[in-house]
């Protein structure tokens, strides 16, 4: 694991949120331009990420083993920390910040901030591709658990079987495994669709982290750092919940390269999504961008020191 990159990494996304706020600050990015941003990136360029990062892998047997063994780890890490965050905020007061608080706790930015992330610490195009797999299990969930979580008590937001089915999340996990196994057959896209899914799917991270900064400038700093409830949930989302990942990977006998996937994706901050989504639908967005804002600012510090200790678990 280079921590040197790691560092690197996480100044580089501080830096990006300092921009969003003062860009909302001096009335670059308004109200209007944030929410059409947040469509922008739910609608166009996740979707993109994730078909890039696996159109553009190479198919071979290894890569093949990593896919299905992420896939399914991705499965039972999003399902543990579903069942916790939904026991923990079981004896909360029935409100919107719970349930804000409850799907940040489950899901992660292991996309918008996972790849670049994953990257310096497995290496360049390896860790986005293990991590394209883990996010197939992150949207499957996100667009129907986490979207059952913000629809309680709301007549206006549904889960249905088709929009469980079919979303920005799980259509786009669909065609980017399809390419990829095509390339088994001898099936490849040529050159410059690579480019534009690459290029649009650039857009996830600096976009998305303007926008988390941008709405950090429209609450209270103050209150941010003065909340106790804020502090209780990064205390569970950047050391329990990563802390305990990693021990339990270490028991069920996972290799090193799988002990510091499963810890640094669950160590990252909260999802930008639950920001964005927060946003459209009017759940307490302000709420959600300190979530999201705390664990951002403390994760520079937290993270390092978590997959320090990974690697140590992983080395024993």
């Amino acid at each position: 694991m280079d921590l040197g990159a790691l560092i690197t990494v996480m100044m580089t996304l501080f830096l990006l949120t300092v921009c969003g706020y003062i860009c909302r600050k001096t009335g670059i990015i308004n109200n209007d331009s944030s929410k059409g941003l947040s469509r922008l990136i739910l609608a166009v360029g996740q979707p993109m990420m994730i078909i890039a990062a696996l159109e553009g892998a190479e198919f071979n047997k290894e890569n093949l083993t990593l896919a299905w063994q992420v896939t399914l780890i991705g499965f039972a890490v999003h399902l543990l920390l579903a069942l916790a965050a939904w026991l923990i905020c079981r004896a909360m007061k029935k409100e919107d910040k719970t349930k804000i608080f409850e799907f940040s706790l489950v899901f992660s930015n292991c996309g918008f901030l996972g790849f670049p992330i994953l990257d310096s610490i497995l290496g360049e195009g390896k860790g986005s591709f293990m991590g394209a797999f883990f996010l197939i299990s992150f949207h499957l969930l996100l667009w129907t658990w986490g979207i059952i979580i913000l629809a309680r008590g709301r007549e206006d937001i549904r889960m249905t079987p088709k929009k469980a089915l079919i979303n920005f999340g799980t259509i786009p996990c669909l065609i980017g495994v399809v390419l990829y196994l095509l390339k088994g057959v001898g099936f490849v896209l040529p050159a410059f669709f690579g480019k534009f899914f690459s290029y649009l799917g650039n857009l996830c991270t600096p976009i998305s982290v303007l926008i988390m900064g941008a709405l950090l400038a429209t609450i209270s700093l103050g209150k941010m750092f003065i909340s106790a409830k804020l502090y209780f949930h990064a205390f569970l989302k950047l050391i329990v919940f990563p802390v305990a990942a990693c021990l339990l990977s270490k028991l069920c006998g996972l290799g090193e390269t799988y002990i510091l996937l499963v810890t640094a994706l669950v160590a990252v901050p909260s999802a930008t999504t639950v920001t964005m989504l927060a946003e459209v639908h009017d759940i307490e967005p302000g709420f959600a961008s300190q979530v999201v804002g705390l664990t951002s600012l403390l994760s520079t510090a937290t993270l390092p020191a978590v997959m320090i200790f990974a690697q140590w678990v992983a080395a024993l």
